[in-house]
């Protein structure tokens, strides 16, 4: 009985200074804004390197998403006579919910364990030791550059992934099924709301997009210098990026359609 309460007061308190060695990371990072933000330079690099090489993928997968809202929407609405608003269901569907959730998803994919694995490799060659033995704070020239560049370039990913998915809609439920267009798109213009719809959407985005850079870099950080160490890190920036997302969007739905 006295080991089992040991056993969880250890891992009880590991957990608490777990949690306490992130949020302090995480504050750290957000007073490095105006610095990273005055090198813009390499704030600008990271946003190449997480948001363009990201985009092959982001724009095949909304393409297919929208493909399949465009099929999925169209054979529930004709139910109801309402297949020409068609448009208006494929617009909202994608920059209110799936836009913003599932480009964080794939961010987290591909982005995000390239980031855990490239800060892992830096603790395991030791390169970030060496930095601090020169005086150069890693935090301020590593992982800041990386925690902003990933907070403008996941908006920026969900715009793409949105556009791409109401072009896909448009494909399949105009070209292919041969909706009116006038009526898909008046539709969309009419019941879409720029700042309601639109700019949920943008909120979500922004919200995931710290998420998902945080838990990438906080892993890799954290990571034990060995080869193992760094492929379970990169693994946990995977499950933990993804649960929290999907905990958040729900958090966020709620509120945004509370007020």
């Amino acid at each position: 009985m006295i080991n089992a309460l040991s056993r969880l007061g250890l891992g009880t308190r590991t957990k608490l200074a777990d949690l306490g060695r992130g949020a302090r990371l995480f504050l750290r990072l957000v007073q490095l804004a105006g610095p990273s933000l005055r090198r813009f330079g390499l704030v600008l690099d990271q946003v190449h390197f997480l948001g363009n090489y990201s985009l092959a993928i982001i724009g095949v997968s909304g393409l297919f998403v929208g493909f399949v809202l465009g099929l999925q929407g169209y054979y529930t609405l004709q139910r109801y006579g309402s297949s020409e608003a068609l448009g208006l269901l494929v617009a909202l569907s994608l920059v209110r919910e799936l836009g913003p959730v599932i480009t964080a998803l794939l961010f987290a994919g591909r982005a995000g364990t390239s980031l855990t694995a490239e800060i892992g490799l830096m603790k395991a060659g030791e390169q970030l030791s060496a930095m601090e033995m020169m005086a150069v704070d890693p935090v301020r020239r590593i992982l800041a550059p990386r925690f902003w560049g990933g907070l403008i370039a996941m908006p920026l990913l969900a715009a793409v992934f949105s556009a791409v998915g109401i072009l896909g809609g448009y494909v399949v439920g105009v070209l292919m099924i041969g909706i009116d267009p006038g009526a898909f798109w008046s539709q969309m213009q009419g019941g879409v709301d720029v700042w309601k719809d639109v700019g949920n959407g943008i909120i979500k985005s922004l919200v995931f997009g710290v998420t998902v850079t945080f838990i990438a870099l906080l892993q890799g950080f954290v990571a034990q210098p060995t080869p193992e160490g760094v492929s379970r890190a990169t693994t946990r920036t995977v499950v933990v990026a993804s649960l929290a997302v999907l905990g958040l969007d729900f958090v966020l739905t709620a509120l945004m359609f509370s007020v």
